[in-house]
């Protein structure tokens, strides 16, 4: 799937009334023009069944005049390519995929839930049943080849298939068919129309309760069309939106039928569900092998010990005995029946001109059982009968699949974080239904996917929270770990914002729904994590070379070692006691060959790092810590320098006045009258800050004065002004009744010609020496007065620098404050470099001195005038209440507004990549002992001798091992600030 851009709010969470600062801001915007004459688009890329595979695409694209950049992502079949639009179009990348061998599909860059032009419809379809990406390209090609079906796209870790095809020429029911056909399981999830609802309904039990319900339908204005499944209860319904919303035509039917029916609509989230039925499927296989093997064991190993039962497997049914006839049999419904899946996956990836583990696989055991078929046969031409190798075959594949189940298992597993978020969701709410006055008239529980944007919704204590919203009454402590990491219950009232998701803990709450469905919070942190797993490290780059040469080296080195032990015993290089019994030399050289075939895994080099990150990126999320992608990662494990902007990120944000000093001889209120004046139309949060002074010092704690800046104009307390204008890094400037106002920072005084004493300079750098900004007013060309303002620093601000310090992490404070500020500052919280007075522009500059000398640098900011530091620095972190510019430049997205996840994401980081390094060693190390075991070279010195079915064994647990070191960051902690800073608690 397509990312789709939407929109996503974050809270400060540091008190009860920061919950104000809600904001709606955007995280994905990754699929759209990044540049002017610069695109990005995402490429679905079938056929792809290992890292050769993945990395022979990327050199392909990579090849191609006008492509910038190219990032393929095995795991999710996807192709990442920047490129220039002016050289290339869309239909050149598709060819450069499809010459290298694959199919390739270009994916919409909106959302690819939506009306399709010409009348196509997109469905999406949950498929059983797929373990591997052979299986993904699989279903893909029989999709594709279906009539009237324009484009299909599968995704294996999702288990979701996404089908554009026109409704005129093929039903849904009809791919559902095409895909169980194949021999995978497959259920419609949900239509991609706007205007098309499946519902489940509860109640028709007879033919006049369907003939009820189809009158009732038929007599609904704005339904156009519409099917019930009486056998599944499944009700699909085409409607006029403009005419007809959905929550209406559930109320209609429900009201029609007076209660009888009951109805729930069809979940979107249904296909987030795990992948029991793929595991399931996987160890039926498995299990179906190892009873078909169970026989043979006997037959070797117990049978000879039981003369009744030796006696009939020696017993001569024709030219065989009766215990080949057996093995022949039982091994090939395994070989053929259950095996079947190697030799369809091997064949397919020989037709893209590429090699995976299942061609290892249907190498090593076709050899087996091949040459064990030839055996039966030459004896019994001959009368000569050589040992035959049936158990092997069997034992390979029974071992196979056996690690394929537990590797699926494991897999399985990595995107619980995801699972965890969508089970928030809830399943109902309580609908508050007001009269035309407003008053409460009724509450009932409607479905929570019926919530519409402006409901008014009852939450009571214990339950959770149904949709993004505003409190309009009542007051709750709201536990939103959940979401954002944040363990402390969040005082809610009225006019604070709350999460969809979240669980009411104390009193009772009335919400007033703004984001629903697709645009909210959870929604929005499922969309970022599922983004971030397709990503890959540059980390995996090496893996990926390593793999495109892997298969054909490791064949290569089976052929040298069947050629090397045959030609060796031809010389009698080594006994004749060496050989099996009845066999010659060529049987005892082919099975070190195939044990060398079958031990070789690079199975374990493609999953170290995708692994990792898909883990990685849920647990960051499960802790408040939305991370953009496994490069970020790879980045934040190697910072060397933690850029600070100081106003909302080491501070608090909330500047407050603490001074006003007048120097005329006008009146105290007269003077924050006129300050307030020019403020009210300042979006600062200076601005903002002494106006909010000024009209406490007016009304003091009148609750029935105004607090909206354009009412206090009308109210008639502030003064009318003229030809307003900011003045950016310096401060403010209007006319009232004629007469200029200033106010701002001595710049903008000496810029104006506007003298300043030395009484004034003085209490300025007082001001400034105490950590405050002092802002100087001048009115009618005089100098009357200055206010301090001072931005309390954050609880944890000076913890968090000096854990970092601890950890080998140099931090910086860059601000567009005044030197002495800066230095006041910097000293409380034991930063030593410090960079003040820099423009907006001029923190990106800053960023690149620190890079100068190839060092990582990390910037930490929550504004817009951060943005294109974010987006200079190697890592960007966007606290989470910043703005949404800030926020898409951003790598890292700390959801909680705390220092202390600065930390966090850097551990993180280095936790995951200390895995990632593990995983590699442990992949290499595997491979490189293992194959020349397997090819017996220790066995003229030591008699090691890896049987074949032994070889199998170990290559399907290397794979695995490998996941479930991945797995093992789960177990992840953030770190504890006592521990970094090595504070003993008595």
């Amino acid at each position: 799937m397509a990312p789709s851009v939407r929109d996503l709010q974050l809270t400060s969470l540091a008190g009860g009334d920061e919950s104000d600062d809600l904001e709606d801001v955007r995280l994905l915007d990754s699929y759209d023009r990044i540049d002017d004459g610069i695109r990005r688009i995402q490429v679905r890329v079938s056929g792809m069944t290992c890292a050769a595979c993945s990395n022979s695409v990327e050199s392909a694209l990579k090849a191609v005049d006008g492509v910038l950049s190219a990032s393929v992502a095995l795991l999710q079949n996807k192709a990442d390519v920047v490129f220039n639009p002016a050289l290339l179009k869309d239909e050149d990348i598709k060819n450069a995929i499809e010459d290298a061998g694959f199919e390739a599909e270009i994916l919409p860059e909106s959302s690819t839930l939506g009306k399709m032009p010409h009348g196509n419809l997109v469905g999406q379809f949950r498929i059983g049943g797929m373990t591997c990406a052979a299986c993904v390209d699989s279903v893909e090609g029989i999709l594709r080849n279906l009539p009237g079906v324009k484009r299909a796209v599968v995704a294996l870790a999702t288990s979701l298939g996404e089908v554009e095809y026109d409704p005129s020429v093929i039903s849904k029911d009809d791919i559902v068919n095409a895909i169980e056909d194949s021999g995978f399981e497959a259920s419609f999830e949900q239509s991609s129309e706007q205007d098309k609802i499946i519902l489940e309904v509860v109640g028709v039990y007879s033919l006049i309760d369907a003939q009820v319900l189809e009158g009732i339908l038929s007599s609904m204005k704005g339904v156009r069309q519409f099917h019930f499944d009486q056998i599944s209860g499944e009700l699909d319904v085409l409607f006029d939106p403009e005419v007809l919303s959905s929550r209406s035509l559930v109320d209609g039917i429900h009201g029609g039928s007076n209660g009888k029916f009951k109805l729930h609509v069809r979940s979107p989230y249904t296909r987030m569900a795990s992948k029991v039925e793929e595991t399931s499927t996987m160890f039926r296989l498995f299990i179906s092998s190892l009873f078909l093997s169970i026989p043979l064991f006997f037959m070797r190993v117990v049978c000879p010990h039981i003369p009744l039962m030796y006696s009939l497997l020696i017993w001569r049914c024709g030219p065989f005995l009766m215990g080949d006839w057996l093995k022949w049999a039982l091994v090939s419904l395994i070989q053929f029946v259950v095996g079947k899946r190697f030799y369809v996956a091997a064949g397919r990836a020989l037709r893209n001109g590429s090699t995976n583990m299942d061609v290892l696989v249907a190498v090593g055991t076709t050899a087996s059982y091949v040459y064990s078929v030839c055996a039966l046969l030459y004896g019994a031409i001959t009368g000569f009968w050589s040992p035959t190798y049936f158990e092997t075959s069997a034992m390979l594949i029974t071992f196979v699949l056996l690690g394929k189940y537990l590797e699926c298992l494991a897999k399985g597993k990595t995107s619980d974080a995801i699972k965890k978020l969508v089970e928030l969701t809830p399943a109902t709410a309580l609908l508050v239904v007001k009269d035309k006055g407003g008053r409460s008239i009724e509450e009932r529980e409607i479905d929570s996917l019926l919530i519409q944007p402006g409901d008014t919704l009852k939450v009571v204590p214990g339950t959770k929270i149904p949709a993004d919203g505003i409190v309009t009454w009542g007051s709750s402590y709201v536990n939103e770990s959940m979401v954002t990491g944040e363990s402390v219950p969040i005082l809610k009232e009225v006019n604070a914002s709350v999460i969809g998701g979240t669980i009411n803990f104390h009193g009772v709450l009335h919400i007033q729904a703004t984001k629903v469905g697709s645009d909210t919070v959870l929604s929005q942190i499922i969309s970022l994590v599922e983004t971030a797993q397709m990503s890959k490290a540059p980390i995996q780059k090496f893996a990926d070379y390593v793999a495109s040469i892997f298969v054909p080296t490791v064949v290569s080195l089976a052929l040298l070692t069947l050629l090397g032990w045959y030609i060796a015993g031809s010389i009698g290089a080594y006994p004749e006691e060496w050989l099996p019994e009845n066999g010659n030399h060529f049987v005892f050289a082919l099975m070190f060959s195939i044990s060398v075939v079958v031990i070789a895994c690079p199975c374990a080099l493609g999953l170290a790092t995708p692994t990792a990150v898909m883990v990685a990126t849920g647990v960051g999320a499960n802790n408040g810590v939305l991370i953009k992608g496994g490069d970020a990662l790879e980045r934040a494990q190697m910072v060397k320098y933690v850029i600070f902007d100081k106003t909302g990120t080491l501070t608090q944000g909330k500047a407050t006045v603490t001074t006003a000093k007048v120097f005329t001889e006008m009146d105290r209120g007269e003077f924050l009258k006129l300050v307030a004046s020019a403020e009210a139309s300042s979006e600062h949060p200076l601005g903002k800050a002494i106006l909010a002074y000024a009209r406490h010092f007016h009304f003091f704690d009148d609750s029935s004065a105004t607090t909206d800046a354009q009412n206090d104009v009308k109210s008639g307390w502030l003064f009318d002004v003229s030809d307003f204008s900011s003045l950016p890094g310096r401060g403010v400037q209007c006319f009232i009744d004629g007469k200029r106002i200033l106010v701002g920072n001595r710049k903008l005084m000496v810029e104006s010609g506007i003298d300043i004493s030395t009484e004034v300079e003085n209490c300025v750098v007082e001001l400034e020496e105490s950590a405050k900004t002092g802002i100087l007013v001048a009115y009618d060309d005089i100098l009357i007065g200055v206010l301090g303002v001072a931005d309390p620093l954050k609880r944890e601000a000076s913890v968090v620098i000096e854990g970092l310090q601890k950890m080998g992490v140099i931090p910086v404070i860059v601000t567009g404050d005044n030197w002495r500020t800066a230095r006041a500052v910097a000293k409380e919280v034991g930063i030593q470099d410090v960079r003040a007075e820099v423009m907006p522009a001029g923190k990106a500059d800053v960023v690149r001195s620190f890079q100068k000398d190839g060092s990582i640098v990390a910037m930490v900011g929550d504004g817009i005038n951060d943005s294109p530091a974010l987006a200079a620095a190697d890592v960007g972190m966007a606290i989470g209440a910043g703005t949404d510019i800030a926020i898409e430049a951003a790598d890292y997205v700390l959801m909680r507004n705390n220092l202390e996840d600065v930390i966090t994401a850097i551990d993180l980081s280095r936790k995951t990549f200390s895995r990632i390094r593990l995983n590699y060693v442990f992949a290499m190390a595997y491979n490189i002992v293992a194959i020349p075991v397997a090819a017996g070279v220790l066995y003229p010195s030591l008699g090691i001798k890896l049987p074949p079915w032994v070889a199998g064994a170990c290559m399907a647990l290397s794979s695995v091992s490998v996941v479930c070191s991945s797995l093992l960051l789960r177990r992840y902690r953030r770190p504890r600030l006592t521990t970094i800073l090595e504070i003993v608690v008595e």
